[in-house]
């Protein structure tokens, strides 16, 4: 399990980029950065409760993201944690995953695999409390459901058509899995700090 901080330090998280900056470095996607951005709800008490275990002793008042600017799952989750970020006063840095595999190889779902976006949560003086790895598992089931069922649909269709049409059904539920993903962080973060 990922809990040293030998390869994150301090210092080495200090150099993460800003949100604004990751995405002024960005080559693809930043009208959907800026979608998902936009529909990225962090509601009342969502944000109470963000602001609310921020400010505990010991909680996370640092998030590391692990990133690129070319991944579905990046591209909708990274902006939901940038909005928890600003609505509580998290600090957030953000390293792309491919520049910094030292960082990505402690964080591996499954112990196997470098899916992104990875969520890493520190205390102010930062300690090590707990990350989030790629997407809602709810997410995840749906995707496969999404392509199963176009696949059964579109029997016999290019292609092209089959994975236009499987990644629109996708799009489609990207406000629903934005609200998972805080779901999520709610629930692994009152995990952590209980």
């Amino acid at each position: 399990m990922a809990n040293n901080n030998d390869t994150v330090t301090e210092q080495r998280y200090s150099q993460g980029l800003t949100y604004q900056e990751f995405l002024d470095q960005a080559k693809v996607n930043l009208d959907r950065f800026q979608q998902n951005y936009e529909t990225a709800v962090v509601d009342p008490s969502d944000k109470e409760f963000f602001e609310n275990i921020v400010n505990r002793d010991g909680g996370p008042a640092k998030v590391l993201v692990i990133g690129e600017d070319w991944c579905p799952d990046v591209y909708r989750g990274m902006p939901v944690i940038a909005r928890i970020a600003e609505a509580s006063g998290m600090e957030m840095r953000v390293f792309p995953r491919d520049a910094n595999l030292d960082i990505m190889n402690q964080f591996l779902k499954d112990g196997l695999h470098q899916s992104i976006p990875a969520f890493v949560f520190y205390t102010e003086d930062h300690k090590y409390l707990c990350h989030w790895i790629e997407r809602p598992a709810q997410a995840t089931k749906e995707m496969a459901e999404i392509t199963a069922r176009v696949s059964k649909e579109m029997t016999g269709a290019e292609e092209n058509d089959i994975r236009a049409a499987t990644r629109q059904g996708m799009l489609d539920r990207y406000p629903e899995w934005q609200q998972l993903t805080i779901g999520e962080l709610r629930t692994l973060l009152t995990e952590t700090m209980n």
